[in-house]
């Protein structure tokens, strides 16, 4: 799975001398004796580089260059001719040419100039896709990803935003729950009012239910005057519980009444008091198992669990941490008035690499201290937290070679590593074009090649 360079010079022992030295860096060639061959094969299949010759007999290098990048901005195109002319150069590098460069060749420059000019197409490419999926989170503000897992997630918020209906939210502490919630309230027919959120295990039982219920004056010990809860607060609109698993059970009882009977009673009153809320809530906690060890009322459960959207943790969802962290990046460089614009391949690998215990909320802290201490206009591995090298996902731990493979014919070995890659990397084309070292275009070839697509 090699990069391929398109060589196009119409002196043959030139052209050969380049086929044997390109091959011995590790890179596949193909051939054109002319300007015009070469823009028909650059029509017809995938290269990351195109090496030309600028003076040739039929088509120039410099019309040859103007007819790759018509078809394909993004392929770096880099001239070499005899004749060093300062007109030339700047006219090849104004139409869009990667490098310039003067034979005889400096090999080491050559090489410098193909590794740099395929690395930054590739970039390119990426940050262009990044891009394009940061605009299309946009439309459901704070939820951000295209892997399956969070299509499957806005399908069912989408379904249920607009209703009245009560929802529980479920997944491990940092996978975004007060997003979502945030989230279905603006899209219900609600949006136009309060969303008050309340969080249920940080505060002790008597000052959750006055938080929740409200109190009297001198109903308690410091009870100074009287105030309203939180119900009464989200009249009309919508109350969030966060971690409504950590309520005691003697106020589990009083807020399934205050469900069931759109009533409440503030701490130290007999009146009851008529609210109008639609209620969500959210937890990290196994209900079902909480209800088994009687620590959390069943009829509660069954009244919270009317529609259940459960949040994916991060590593169920690996696609989308390229665009969480180009999202995160964003806002941290411009709060922080630093001029970086992306990271490098490098980087990008170890966040892939990364199984994320502590989910969105890790990845959200290790891009904010990146940001803060890159020096350059790229993220590199060394401004991630160390443990993001350290820690290597268990589907990517080292395995012994799979012997099952020998004797196969080239072309089947070739579909399984590609079929295990794109499972690796959930079905995430540009990260697997990457990891097989080939271009996206190449991929789509072979996928179509062995019927994968």
């Amino acid at each position: 799975m090699r990069n391929s360079i398109l060589v196009v010079d119409d002196d043959d022992a030139h052209r050969g001398m380049l086929r044997t030295m390109l091959r011995s860096w590790g890179y596949a060639v193909e051939e054109a004796a002319d300007g015009d061959e070469a823009v028909a094969l650059v029509r017809e299949k995938a290269f990351d580089a195109v090496l030309t010759d600028v003076r040739m007999a039929r088509m120039n290098g410099i019309h040859a260059l103007k007819g790759i990048l018509a078809y394909n901005p993004a392929l770096p195109v880099i001239l070499m001719t005899a004749y060093s002319s300062v007109e030339t150069a700047v006219e090849a590098l104004r139409l869009g040419a990667y490098d310039y460069l003067v034979k005889p060749l400096d090999f080491e420059s050559l090489k410098h100039s193909l590794q740099q000019g395929i690395e930054h197409s590739r970039l390119s490419v990426e940050n262009r896709e990044l891009r394009r999926q940061l605009s299309h989170a946009a439309a459901m503000p704070g939820i951000i990803g295209r892997s399956p897992a969070i299509r499957a997630m806005q399908e069912i918020m989408d379904t249920v935003a607009p209703t009245e209906a009560t929802v529980l939210i479920t997944g491990e502490s940092g996978t975004g729950k007060e997003l979502v919630a945030r989230a279905l309230h603006g899209k219900s027919l609600r949006a136009d009012k309060p969303l008050i959120t309340v969080n249920c295990a940080a505060l002790a039982e008597n000052l959750l239910e006055s938080e929740l219920f409200g109190h009297e004056k001198g109903s308690f010990t410091g009870a100074e005057r009287r105030r309203e809860g939180r119900f009464a607060q989200a009249h009309g609109g919508t109350l969030f519980l966060d971690e409504v698993g950590e309520m005691p059970l003697a106020l589990q009882a009083k807020l399934l009444r205050a469900l069931q009977q759109g009533e409440v009673q503030r701490v130290g009153s007999d009146t009851q008091l008529t609210v109008d809320v639609r209620v969500l809530a959210a937890t990290n906690r196994d209900l079902r198992h909480e209800v088994a060890q009687r620590r959390f009322r069943e009829d509660l459960f069954f009244r919270l669990n009317v529609i259940s959207v459960d949040v994916p943790p991060l590593r169920e969802r690996a696609e989308d941490i390229p665009v969480l962290a180009a999202y995160f990046l964003e806002n941290f460089a411009s709060r922080n008035r630093k001029a970086v614009r992306g990271f490098s391949a490098q980087a990008l690998d170890t966040m892939l690499r990364h199984s994320w215990p502590g989910n969105v909320r890790e990845l959200e802290n290790a891009v904010e201290r990146a940001v803060i201490l890159c020096t350059g206009d790229l993220i590199t591995a060394r401004e991630l937290p160390s443990v993001l090298s350290e820690t290597i996902a268990p589907e990517e731990a080292p395995a012994e070679a799979d012997l099952s493979l020998a004797g196969l014919p080239l072309d089947e070995v070739e579909r399984r590593v590609i079929e295990e890659t794109l499972r690796q990397t959930g079905d995430n084309k540009s990260e697997a074009a990457r990891r097989l070292g080939i271009t996206r275009a190449t991929l789509h070839n072979k996928l179509r090649k062995y019927e994968l697509e």
